[in-house]
């Protein structure tokens, strides 16, 4: 799945520069997600370690028909049902080690003001943000901030039991350390944790096996791995564990069945539940030729109010970029949003034509292509609790091809920016006249790019003829290379008068905005999230800083971009937007080249150039300006719950909506009535 999270796709921007929709006339025509009286809305509940909890609404919900809203729930119910799948996915002992610290949690009755215990707390909402004890952004492990005697005691008292290997696994520094290694001298395979290949399975055996099922030359590939892990059978062989109702995940997959097999008795549509028949034939029998005619039938599926992302989809948590993560998004459509930004879409061959790209390497025919900005009503799995802002499918470049679903996540948006202030802003903006601009544009900036990210650049480019997929060239450096390749055609295209034309900018100030957040972002502020001394691994941070670091490096012999230092700080001033725009094209040129061509050895110093190494005074800097406004770099979500409304006879006749504000809460709840999957699978 192509995704795009706020700090961007944005992951670190935390909507730097969203001012008040209202504010100016164009944002307001993307934003129509607020709802209830917000004074009494409280947006962010709680912030722990580096994160904040947000909460978020569900406008135009009680609009929908009773039947809509039938499907909208069952559709939750569904993706809340795979929820331990993700857990696992992760790593092989987190299912224990969460069933572990939920029974202690709800069966100690000692005393629970000792820092221990806050301690044991707070590493149990680590555990329930990332959906296991690695970081959901960094890989990195966390390690317990209480002692491996105080658990056993807490073990021993409440009958709690774990694994001696996953009672190591929590304790011990260096065991699986590491969810996701993209460094290949560590081994990308025996150097991460996750949960995708049995642990002594090394990166050459994984490039043999696949190898050696591919179908050459097939014209419709199936995404090979997509839903299954790969293990060493009794003869020392590798072979597949799938995931279908009776395969890997089957008691969860079960669950997940019965619920969508009540969504198809009130789909909206013959297309739409069609595709929902297809999508529960293929979690039947994982064959992914079903999935393909699923994606199809599902990408084609665009009438009606309601829709979803359900399966197996993100490959980014695996370091060979096979196997998908589980997740679920529903979606109830904004329509008067949609309408206007629709108008993306239906230029796409447009954008197409107009690209810097090689005439060779764009696409003679543009179609198919489909924008909605939608409420989401539920997310699930490797999209919760922290959630993408934008989302475009499918991932199989000839399916997409046909046609392809881009959505943004419009009430998401909004709970992040009545959830931030403005203080970022304050600090990092170079001047008043940036400032002023940001506070103006930065909200319709920020969704411009990512409409045009989405719904342009992941549908845009075309490979040449006999090279492979870009996981199978370009390996662990496909993923950050595909999300550059995207931002850059939405950074190239949000200066361009075309959008004026259009009517979805008032001017090139729009551009602007997005350009001074960018850069920002890329040189610095994304640095939040890295603790002194790393590097960056994670792929959309990768993309951000080769993106920006390069039009730096480029533009310094003409000072497109000036480093200004005032006052023992540092700041990022830009002098020529044209010119950085131009950059920003040639750059764009380059990367779909690398990717149509599958061009490993550019594609990897490109990355590692540019994307990898962090300056560390200036990491120090933005640590050190950062910590004193006390806003965590990570958001995630408290799901609203829907809840039936019965009659005496048990038969639902409504249903209405709560916003639980207590994320332990909604662990815990989750964890009573969504839990399907025994310790090990």
């Amino acid at each position: 799945m192509r995704k795009y999270f706020i700090s961007f796709g944005f992951a670190a921007f935390l909507l730097i520069g969203c001012g008040d929709p209202s504010s100016q006339s164009a944002e307001t025509t993307t934003d129509t997600t607020s709802t209830g009286n917000l004074d009494d809305f409280d947006w962010n509940p709680e912030n722990f370690s580096d994160k904040k909890i947000v909460r978020y609404q569900m406008p135009g919900f009680d609009k929908l028909t009773i039947d809509q809203k039938k499907l909208v729930y069952y559709l939750v119910q569904a993706g809340l049902a795979g929820r331990d799948i993700s857990y696992d996915q992760n790593y092989r002992h987190n299912l224990a080690i969460r069933h572990s610290l939920e029974h202690i949690i709800n069966n100690y009755s000692g005393d629970k003001e000792v820092e221990e215990w806050k301690n044991l707390m707070l590493y149990a909402k680590e555990v329930w943000f990332a959906s296991g004890i690695h970081h959901h952004y960094s890989s990195d492990k966390f390690l317990p901030g209480f002692s491996s005697e105080y658990y056993k005691e807490l073990m021993e008292k409440t009958g709690a039991t774990l694994s001696d290997e996953a009672f190591e696994a929590m304790f011990i520094a260096d065991k699986d350390a590491k969810k996701v290694n993209l460094d290949p001298e560590a081994g990308l395979v025996i150097g991460s944790a996750v949960n995708f290949y049995d642990p002594d399975i090394t990166e050459a055996e994984v490039d043999a096996y696949y190898a050696s099922i591919k179908v050459e030359n097939d014209p419709e590939p199936i995404e090979y791995g997509l839903n299954s892990k790969l293990v060493r059978g009794e003869d020392g062989k590798l072979k597949e564990k799938v995931y279908s109702a009776n395969g890997m995940y089957g008691a969860a997959i079960k669950e997940m069945i019965k619920w969508l097999e009540k969504a198809v008795t009130v789909a909206e549509n013959e297309p739409q539940g069609n595709a929902l028949k297809l999508l529960i034939e293929y979690l039947q029998t994982g064959d992914l030729r079903k999935w393909s005619e699923y994606n199809i039938a599902w990408t084609k599926a665009t009438e009606g109010d309601i829709d979803y992302i359900m399966g197996f989809v993100e490959v980014y948590q695996d370091p060979k970029g096979y196997t998908g993560s589980y997740e679920t998004i529903v979606q109830i459509t904004d329509f008067d949003a949609s309408e206007r930004m629709a108008v993306v879409a239906n230029n796409g061959q447009w954008f197409e034509d107009n690209s810097t790209t090689m005439p060779e390497h764009k696409k003679k025919e543009v179609v198919g292509i489909s924008y909605k900005v939608v409420t989401v009503a539920g997310e699930s799995g490797d999209a919760s609790p922290s959630t993408p802002i934008g989302v475009n499918l499918p991932n199989a470049p000839w399916i997409r091809a046909l046609g392809s679903k881009s959505v943004s996540l419009g009430n998401i948006i909004h709970a992040y920016a009545q959830a931030d202030g403005p203080g970022m802003l304050d600090e990092f903006a170079h001047d008043t006249e940036e400032k002023n601009r940001a506070e103006k544009y930065g909200g319709l900036a920020g969704k411009m790019h990512t409409a045009l990210h989405e719904v342009i650049g992941h549908a845009s480019g075309k490979l040449e003829e006999g090279v492979a997929t870009p996981k199978e060239t370009l390996k662990n450096y496909s993923s950050p290379l595909e999300e550059a390749r995207a931002d850059l055609v939405g950074l190239y295209f949000i200066m361009d008068p075309k959008l004026v034309e259009l009517g979805l900018v008032e001017s090139d100030e729009v551009g602007k905005a997005e350009y001074d957040s960018y850069i920002k972002n890329g040189m610095m502020l994304q640095l939040r999230r890295l603790l002194p001394g790393k590097t960056i691994q994670q792929a959309h941070m990768r993309n951000r800083a080769t993106v920006a670091h390069w039009v730096y490096e480029k533009g310094k012999a003409d000072n497109v971009i000036d480093m200004v230092k005032r006052d023992g700080k540092t700041y990022f001033e830009i002098t020529d937007y044209q010119k950085l725009r131009a950059l920003f094209g040639e750059l764009l040129r380059e990367v779909q080249r690398i990717t149509s061509q599958g061009d490993y050895e550019a594609g990897k110093n490109l990355i590692e150039t540019y994307g990898v190494q962090v300056d560390r005074e200036i990491h120090d800097e933005v640590l050190a300006r950062s910590e004193r406004l006390n806003i965590p770099p990570y958001g995630g979500f408290i799901n609203p719950k829907i809840v039936p409304v019965t009659n005496s006879t048990g038969e639902i006749t409504d249903f209405k909506v709560e916003y639980p504000d207590d994320f332990t809460e909604q662990m815990l709840e989750y964890g009573k009535n969504f839990s399907f999957l025994p310790d090990v699978n």
